[in-house]
């Protein structure tokens, strides 16, 4: 992928079900190509969005990329 840009806010309910402040990688309506930044197996867990206003998440990056098949990358510049 040689360009990455955010999802216009507009588009955000219509193509994954979710509100501005609520998305997820977790329980996505649509499965969409997800990526960590390589360096997040550098922590013991990671903080996410659980897909609901207020509810965040303490996870294991690998854990996570496995459940949802995501795969680590650089994001970084």
């Amino acid at each position: 992928v040689k360009n990455i840009e955010m999802l216009p806010q507009k588009k955000l309910l219509p193509l994954t079900g979710y509100i501005h402040g609520g998305c997820s990688p977790l329980g996505m309506k649509k499965d969409f190509p997800t990526f960590i930044d390589e360096t997040a197996v550098l922590f013991d867990t990671i903080c996410l969005s659980g897909g609901k206003i207020g509810l965040t998440l303490d996870l294991n990056a690998e854990k996570l990329a496995t459940a949802i098949g995501a795969k680590f990358a650089d994001l970084t510049l």
